[in-house]
Protein backbone atom coordinates (compact mmCIF):
# COMPACT_ATOMS: atom_id res chain seq x y z
CA UNK A 1 0.00 0.00 0.00
CA UNK A 2 1.26 3.52 -0.73
CA UNK A 3 0.05 6.77 0.00
CA UNK A 4 -0.59 8.55 -2.99
CA UNK A 5 -1.68 12.01 -4.15
CA UNK A 6 -3.55 12.91 -6.97
CA UNK A 7 -3.76 16.02 -8.18
CA UNK A 8 -6.87 16.48 -10.45
CA UNK A 9 -8.40 13.68 -9.11
CA UNK A 10 -12.11 15.03 -9.84
CA UNK A 11 -11.91 14.91 -13.35
CA UNK A 12 -11.74 12.97 -16.39
CA UNK A 13 -8.46 10.84 -16.22
CA UNK A 14 -7.96 11.26 -12.86
CA UNK A 15 -10.81 9.94 -10.89
CA UNK A 16 -10.75 6.88 -13.37
CA UNK A 17 -7.11 6.35 -12.29
CA UNK A 18 -8.47 6.74 -8.65
CA UNK A 19 -10.63 4.05 -8.75
CA UNK A 20 -8.00 1.99 -10.05
CA UNK A 21 -5.71 3.05 -7.69
CA UNK A 22 -7.41 2.43 -4.49
CA UNK A 23 -8.99 -1.13 -5.92
CA UNK A 24 -5.41 -1.89 -6.18
CA UNK A 25 -5.59 -1.24 -2.46
CA UNK A 26 -3.56 2.24 -2.43
CA UNK A 27 -4.77 5.47 0.05
CA UNK A 28 -5.54 8.23 -2.22
CA UNK A 29 -5.85 11.57 -1.46
CA UNK A 30 -7.28 14.14 -4.51
CA UNK A 31 -6.19 17.44 -4.97
CA UNK A 32 -8.50 19.38 -6.78
CA UNK A 33 -9.74 22.75 -7.28
CA UNK A 34 -12.99 21.36 -8.79
CA UNK A 35 -12.88 23.98 -12.04
CA UNK A 36 -13.26 21.31 -14.10
CA UNK A 37 -13.82 18.37 -12.02
CA UNK A 38 -16.56 17.08 -10.14
CA UNK A 39 -16.43 16.05 -6.41
CA UNK A 40 -19.08 13.23 -7.00
CA UNK A 41 -17.03 11.77 -9.45
CA UNK A 42 -14.19 10.60 -6.55
CA UNK A 43 -14.47 7.25 -5.95
CA UNK A 44 -15.48 5.95 -2.34
CA UNK A 45 -12.12 5.12 -0.72
CA UNK A 46 -10.46 8.56 -1.63
CA UNK A 47 -10.20 11.06 0.52
CA UNK A 48 -11.38 14.88 -1.60
CA UNK A 49 -9.14 18.36 -0.44
CA UNK A 50 -10.21 21.37 -2.73
CA UNK A 51 -7.58 23.17 -3.64
CA UNK A 52 -4.74 23.98 -6.14
CA UNK A 53 -1.53 22.31 -6.72
CA UNK A 54 -0.14 25.48 -7.50
CA UNK A 55 -0.20 26.37 -4.06
CA UNK A 56 3.14 25.06 -2.65
CA UNK A 57 2.48 26.36 1.13
CA UNK A 58 -0.79 24.23 0.98
CA UNK A 59 0.32 21.56 -1.23
CA UNK A 60 3.58 21.03 1.29
CA UNK A 61 1.56 21.47 4.45
CA UNK A 62 -0.82 18.33 2.90
CA UNK A 63 2.18 16.23 1.41
CA UNK A 64 3.32 16.45 5.53
CA UNK A 65 0.08 15.57 7.30
CA UNK A 66 -1.24 12.39 5.04
CA UNK A 67 2.24 10.78 4.54
CA UNK A 68 2.14 11.04 0.99
CA UNK A 69 4.74 8.93 -0.66
CA UNK A 70 4.29 9.48 -4.15
CA UNK A 71 2.24 11.82 -6.62
CA UNK A 72 0.38 11.10 -9.62
CA UNK A 73 0.19 14.51 -11.40
CA UNK A 74 -3.12 14.74 -13.76
CA UNK A 75 -4.11 18.13 -13.05
CA UNK A 76 -3.43 20.93 -16.20
CA UNK A 77 -4.96 23.25 -18.24
CA UNK A 78 -5.34 21.18 -21.56
CA UNK A 79 -7.56 22.68 -24.22
CA UNK A 80 -5.53 23.44 -27.47
CA UNK A 81 -7.47 26.45 -28.83
CA UNK A 82 -7.41 27.94 -25.28
CA UNK A 83 -3.54 27.50 -25.18
CA UNK A 84 -3.20 29.46 -28.37
CA UNK A 85 -5.43 32.45 -27.62
CA UNK A 86 -4.57 32.42 -23.46
CA UNK A 87 -0.73 31.47 -23.22
CA UNK A 88 -0.05 33.22 -20.14
CA UNK A 89 -2.80 31.13 -18.54
CA UNK A 90 -1.24 27.92 -19.85
CA UNK A 91 2.22 28.74 -18.59
CA UNK A 92 1.22 29.99 -14.85
CA UNK A 93 -0.64 26.58 -14.42
CA UNK A 94 1.18 23.97 -16.52
CA UNK A 95 4.85 25.41 -16.29
CA UNK A 96 4.90 27.74 -12.85
CA UNK A 97 2.54 25.82 -11.07
CA UNK A 98 3.76 22.56 -11.96
CA UNK A 99 7.04 23.59 -10.33
CA UNK A 100 5.36 24.73 -7.43
CA UNK A 101 4.35 21.10 -6.83
CA UNK A 102 7.43 19.80 -7.59
CA UNK A 103 9.27 22.39 -5.10
CA UNK A 104 6.26 21.06 -2.24
CA UNK A 105 7.05 17.34 -3.15
CA UNK A 106 11.33 18.02 -3.54
CA UNK A 107 11.39 20.03 0.15
CA UNK A 108 8.95 17.56 1.78
CA UNK A 109 11.24 14.10 0.61
CA UNK A 110 8.50 12.97 -2.02
CA UNK A 111 10.74 11.44 -4.40
CA UNK A 112 8.27 9.30 -6.76
CA UNK A 113 6.53 11.45 -9.11
CA UNK A 114 4.36 10.15 -12.50
CA UNK A 115 3.06 13.00 -14.82
CA UNK A 116 0.85 12.99 -17.10
CA UNK A 117 2.06 14.31 -20.70
CA UNK A 118 0.76 14.05 -23.96
CA UNK A 119 1.50 13.62 -27.58
CA UNK A 120 1.00 16.50 -28.75
CA UNK A 121 4.59 17.24 -27.20
CA UNK A 122 5.65 16.09 -30.68
CA UNK A 123 3.93 17.97 -32.52
CA UNK A 124 3.85 16.79 -36.43
CA UNK A 125 5.93 13.89 -36.59
CA UNK A 126 8.55 12.89 -39.61
CA UNK A 127 7.68 9.01 -38.99
CA UNK A 128 4.61 7.00 -37.67
CA UNK A 129 4.10 5.13 -35.18
CA UNK A 130 6.29 7.51 -33.06
CA UNK A 131 8.86 6.65 -30.78
CA UNK A 132 9.88 8.38 -27.19
CA UNK A 133 13.15 9.48 -29.00
CA UNK A 134 11.13 11.44 -31.61
CA UNK A 135 12.07 15.23 -32.08
CA UNK A 136 9.54 16.87 -29.36
CA UNK A 137 8.30 20.35 -31.76
CA UNK A 138 4.64 21.18 -30.21
CA UNK A 139 3.08 23.46 -32.49
CA UNK A 140 0.74 24.71 -29.76
CA UNK A 141 1.01 26.37 -26.28
CA UNK A 142 -0.45 23.35 -24.38
CA UNK A 143 2.19 20.93 -25.83
CA UNK A 144 5.06 23.15 -25.64
CA UNK A 145 3.97 23.86 -21.17
CA UNK A 146 3.87 19.81 -21.23
CA UNK A 147 7.35 19.73 -22.83
CA UNK A 148 8.71 22.49 -20.52
CA UNK A 149 7.50 20.23 -17.22
CA UNK A 150 8.87 17.20 -18.75
CA UNK A 151 12.05 19.11 -18.68
CA UNK A 152 11.77 20.27 -15.06
CA UNK A 153 10.55 16.88 -13.39
CA UNK A 154 14.16 15.48 -15.30
CA UNK A 155 16.59 18.02 -14.05
CA UNK A 156 14.69 17.68 -10.34
CA UNK A 157 15.75 14.16 -10.71
CA UNK A 158 19.13 14.61 -11.55
CA UNK A 159 19.55 17.30 -9.44
CA UNK A 160 17.73 15.99 -5.97
CA UNK A 161 16.95 12.18 -6.83
CA UNK A 162 12.94 12.21 -7.62
CA UNK A 163 12.55 9.30 -9.66
CA UNK A 164 9.53 10.30 -12.30
CA UNK A 165 7.24 8.44 -15.15
CA UNK A 166 6.45 10.86 -17.52
CA UNK A 167 3.08 8.98 -19.49
CA UNK A 168 2.46 10.87 -23.08
CA UNK A 169 -1.08 9.91 -23.73
CA UNK A 170 -2.30 9.57 -26.97
CA UNK A 171 -6.02 10.33 -27.83
CA UNK A 172 -7.68 9.17 -24.15
CA UNK A 173 -11.77 8.00 -24.25
CA UNK A 174 -14.15 5.94 -23.45
CA UNK A 175 -15.67 5.65 -20.13
CA UNK A 176 -15.63 3.48 -17.17
CA UNK A 177 -16.67 0.40 -17.98
CA UNK A 178 -19.13 0.07 -14.48
CA UNK A 179 -20.55 3.65 -15.63
CA UNK A 180 -19.41 4.84 -12.14
CA UNK A 181 -16.96 7.66 -14.36
CA UNK A 182 -16.14 8.95 -17.52
CA UNK A 183 -16.58 12.47 -19.45
CA UNK A 184 -18.56 15.33 -18.37
CA UNK A 185 -16.84 18.27 -18.81
CA UNK A 186 -19.36 20.60 -21.11
CA UNK A 187 -17.84 21.78 -24.34
CA UNK A 188 -15.41 18.96 -24.43
CA UNK A 189 -13.58 18.59 -27.51
CA UNK A 190 -12.85 15.11 -28.11
CA UNK A 191 -14.11 13.15 -30.84
CA UNK A 192 -15.54 10.15 -29.45
CA UNK A 193 -17.34 12.68 -26.69
CA UNK A 194 -18.56 14.61 -29.86
CA UNK A 195 -19.88 12.18 -31.25
CA UNK A 196 -21.97 10.49 -28.77
CA UNK A 197 -23.49 13.98 -28.04
CA UNK A 198 -24.49 13.76 -31.17
CA UNK A 199 -25.54 10.26 -30.91
CA UNK A 200 -27.86 11.43 -28.26
CA UNK A 201 -29.67 13.79 -29.68
CA UNK A 202 -27.16 16.78 -27.86
CA UNK A 203 -25.68 17.80 -30.76
CA UNK A 204 -26.92 18.77 -34.84
CA UNK A 205 -23.74 17.52 -36.12
CA UNK A 206 -20.10 16.31 -35.95
CA UNK A 207 -17.77 18.05 -37.88
CA UNK A 208 -15.09 16.36 -40.17
CA UNK A 209 -11.82 19.16 -40.90
CA UNK A 210 -10.84 17.47 -44.19
CA UNK A 211 -11.15 14.02 -45.86
CA UNK A 212 -8.19 15.57 -48.03
CA UNK A 213 -5.61 13.67 -46.29
CA UNK A 214 -3.34 10.84 -47.86
CA UNK A 215 -4.84 8.26 -45.67
CA UNK A 216 -7.32 4.98 -46.19
CA UNK A 217 -10.37 7.63 -46.58
CA UNK A 218 -8.92 10.56 -46.21
CA UNK A 219 -9.39 11.86 -42.09
CA UNK A 220 -7.00 12.53 -40.07
CA UNK A 221 -5.84 9.12 -37.86
CA UNK A 222 -5.47 9.06 -34.01
CA UNK A 223 -3.98 6.49 -31.87
CA UNK A 224 -7.19 5.98 -29.22
CA UNK A 225 -6.75 4.12 -25.62
CA UNK A 226 -9.53 3.07 -23.08
CA UNK A 227 -9.23 5.38 -20.14
CA UNK A 228 -9.86 2.37 -17.83
CA UNK A 229 -6.52 1.01 -20.03
CA UNK A 230 -4.69 4.50 -19.07
CA UNK A 231 -5.34 4.42 -15.42
CA UNK A 232 -3.72 0.86 -14.92
CA UNK A 233 -0.88 2.35 -16.66
CA UNK A 234 -0.36 4.70 -13.66
CA UNK A 235 -1.31 2.42 -11.46
CA UNK A 236 1.48 -0.10 -13.13
CA UNK A 237 3.93 3.53 -13.16
CA UNK A 238 3.80 4.09 -9.43
CA UNK A 239 4.31 0.09 -8.75
CA UNK A 240 7.48 0.38 -10.84
CA UNK A 241 8.80 3.50 -9.22
CA UNK A 242 8.09 2.09 -5.68
CA UNK A 243 9.87 -1.43 -6.98
CA UNK A 244 12.95 1.10 -7.58
CA UNK A 245 12.48 1.50 -11.11
CA UNK A 246 14.49 4.38 -13.06
CA UNK A 247 13.16 7.29 -14.52
CA UNK A 248 11.16 6.47 -17.68
CA UNK A 249 9.12 8.42 -20.46
CA UNK A 250 6.66 6.63 -22.11
CA UNK A 251 3.96 6.56 -24.44
CA UNK A 252 0.40 5.74 -24.02
CA UNK A 253 -1.72 4.06 -26.65
CA UNK A 254 -1.91 1.00 -28.15
CA UNK A 255 0.33 1.60 -31.31
CA UNK A 256 -2.45 1.39 -33.93
CA UNK A 257 -4.64 4.19 -35.68
CA UNK A 258 -8.23 4.66 -37.05
CA UNK A 259 -9.43 7.57 -39.25
CA UNK A 260 -11.93 9.81 -38.11
CA UNK A 261 -14.45 8.71 -40.15
CA UNK A 262 -13.76 5.02 -39.00
CA UNK A 263 -14.14 6.65 -35.41
CA UNK A 264 -17.73 7.80 -36.36
CA UNK A 265 -19.00 4.88 -37.92
CA UNK A 266 -18.28 2.94 -34.80
CA UNK A 267 -20.28 5.53 -32.84
CA UNK A 268 -23.07 5.37 -35.70
CA UNK A 269 -23.23 1.33 -35.33
CA UNK A 270 -22.94 1.13 -31.48
CA UNK A 271 -26.49 4.05 -31.20
CA UNK A 272 -27.52 2.98 -34.34
CA UNK A 273 -28.34 6.60 -34.75
CA UNK A 274 -27.13 8.18 -38.08
CA UNK A 275 -26.43 11.57 -36.86
CA UNK A 276 -25.87 14.38 -39.52
CA UNK A 277 -21.81 15.23 -40.45
CA UNK A 278 -20.52 17.85 -41.55
CA UNK A 279 -17.49 17.99 -43.96
CA UNK A 280 -15.20 20.76 -43.83
CA UNK A 281 -11.79 21.90 -45.18
CA UNK A 282 -9.01 21.23 -43.00
CA UNK A 283 -7.80 22.56 -40.22
CA UNK A 284 -5.03 25.06 -39.45
CA UNK A 285 -2.60 23.00 -36.90
CA UNK A 286 -4.21 19.63 -37.42
CA UNK A 287 -1.85 16.43 -37.15
CA UNK A 288 -2.55 13.85 -40.28
CA UNK A 289 -1.52 11.02 -38.70
CA UNK A 290 -0.67 9.78 -34.43
CA UNK A 291 0.44 6.53 -33.73
CA UNK A 292 2.10 5.15 -30.73
CA UNK A 293 4.75 2.85 -30.68
CA UNK A 294 4.13 1.27 -27.78
CA UNK A 295 6.47 -1.06 -27.45
CA UNK A 296 8.67 0.70 -24.44
CA UNK A 297 5.34 1.19 -22.20
CA UNK A 298 4.96 -3.03 -22.68
CA UNK A 299 8.22 -3.62 -21.75
CA UNK A 300 8.77 -1.79 -18.70
CA UNK A 301 5.44 -1.61 -16.97
CA UNK A 302 3.30 -4.35 -15.82
CA UNK A 303 0.92 -3.03 -18.35
CA UNK A 304 -2.20 -5.41 -20.26
CA UNK A 305 -4.48 -3.23 -21.87
CA UNK A 306 -7.91 -4.92 -21.64
CA UNK A 307 -9.94 -2.46 -23.69
CA UNK A 308 -7.77 -2.40 -27.27
CA UNK A 309 -11.35 -2.10 -29.38
CA UNK A 310 -12.45 1.01 -30.95
CA UNK A 311 -15.95 -0.37 -30.45
CA UNK A 312 -15.56 -1.29 -27.17
CA UNK A 313 -14.79 2.24 -26.52
CA UNK A 314 -17.34 3.70 -28.32
CA UNK A 315 -19.77 1.83 -26.23
CA UNK A 316 -18.70 2.42 -23.16
CA UNK A 317 -18.37 6.34 -24.37
CA UNK A 318 -21.76 5.71 -24.94
CA UNK A 319 -23.21 4.21 -21.97
CA UNK A 320 -21.36 6.95 -19.92
CA UNK A 321 -23.15 9.92 -21.87
CA UNK A 322 -26.80 8.21 -21.37
CA UNK A 323 -26.42 7.91 -18.04
CA UNK A 324 -25.63 11.83 -18.06
CA UNK A 325 -28.01 12.41 -20.06
CA UNK A 326 -30.67 10.90 -17.48
CA UNK A 327 -29.47 12.67 -14.52
CA UNK A 328 -29.89 16.32 -16.32
CA UNK A 329 -33.44 15.65 -17.44
CA UNK A 330 -33.32 14.64 -20.63
CA UNK A 331 -32.32 16.33 -23.97
CA UNK A 332 -31.89 20.20 -23.77
CA UNK A 333 -34.26 22.37 -25.54
CA UNK A 334 -31.98 22.85 -28.72
CA UNK A 335 -29.36 21.06 -29.73
CA UNK A 336 -25.93 22.56 -30.27
CA UNK A 337 -23.46 22.45 -33.43
CA UNK A 338 -20.00 20.23 -32.84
Amino acid sequence: MTRILVTGGAGYVGSVSVAALVAAGHSVMVLDDLTTGHAAAVPAGAVLRRGSYTDEASVRSLLVASRIEAILHCAARSLVGESIREPAAYYRDNVAGGVALLEAARKTGVKRFVFSSTAAVYGTPDDTPISEDAPLRPINTYGETKRTFEGALRWYGGAYGMRGVVLRYFNVAGADPFGRVGLATVGATHLLKIAVEAATGQRAKVDVFGTDYPTRDGSCIRDFIHVSDLAQAHRAALSYLRGGGSSVTLNCGYGRGYSVLETLEAVRRISSSNFAVHYAPRRRGDVMTMVADTSRIRSTLDWNPRYDDLDTIAAHALIWEEKLLRERGGLPQQAQSA
